[in-house]
């Protein structure tokens, strides 16, 4: 019997373009599959603006819908000061001026997910991955790993200092080019290694784990240990 989808996941990406919001779909749904959810138990719906997946995601609960939202936190997230977490996303989303969103009537904290500070974060958790996609099958592709942060986290890099490194360790890549956010970014994201992608973000386990309990995948998901996170 076909299993039917039990939540759609409204994410962040594929601008205004039908082949970027194809590619941004397939990329998303082919990381979580890979990360052990079950193909047929979820749904992602790629946005485009950060500002239409909040809408998007508004409307899909206003309508009894199961869904999660997954956009860029495009800044640093805050600590709390007392717990020395990282603050509740709806808190930072909310609290940040060019989004200044509310948490929508009925819906709880583990419906907002967080990349931070953008997705490229994820990029380099699995630098292997990154580095494999530049430099080609037959390993002829310039990529330069030196400028990118050294930090094992690594949600604490900024936005700014994040697109500069992606795009001095590719520069002068005569097959791919350097970085591009809307040519390159997706089929990165399609060859990460979850396992690592969890290990080195805080949000992206948070992600993982939620979605691990809300689908019901712990058999497939046995490597993700989410007893520290409230899931």
């Amino acid at each position: 019997m076909r299993q039917k989808r039990t939540l759609t996941i409204y994410v962040e990406g594929g601008g205004d373009y039908r082949k970027l919001l194809q590619d941004c779909r397939q990329a998303f749904s082919k990381f979580f599959e890979e990360a052990g959810l079950p193909s047929r138990s979820f749904s992602v719906e790629a946005c485009g603006s950060r500002q239409d997946a909040y809408d998007d995601f508004c409307t899909a609960l206003a309508a009894g819908e199961k869904a999660i939202l997954l956009v860029d936190s495009e800044e640093l997230v805050n600590f709390d000061r007392q717990t020395n977490m990282p603050i509740q996303a709806w808190q930072h989303l909310a609290g940040r001026p060019n989004d200044s969103w509310k948490r929508p009537a009925g819906s709880t904290d583990l419906q907002a997910h967080l990349m931070v500070p953008t997705m490229e974060a994820w990029f380099l958790a699995d630098r292997e991955k990154l580095a494999n996609y530049y430099r080609g099958k037959y390993n002829r592709g310039a990529f330069n790993e030196n400028p990118l942060p050294k930090r094992a986290d690594v949600e604490q890099v900024s936005k700014d200092d994040l697109n500069d490194a992606l795009k001095a360790a590719t520069k002068g890549n005569d097959i791919k080019g350097v970085y591009n956010k809307g040519n390159h970014s997706f089929d990165i994201l399609a060859t990460l290694d979850p396992k690592k992608v969890a290990a080195a973000s805080y949000h992206a386990k948070r992600l993982l784990c939620h979605l691990k309990n809300a689908l019901k995948a712990n058999a497939t998901m046995q490597w993700l240990d989410c007893t520290d996170l409230a899931t």
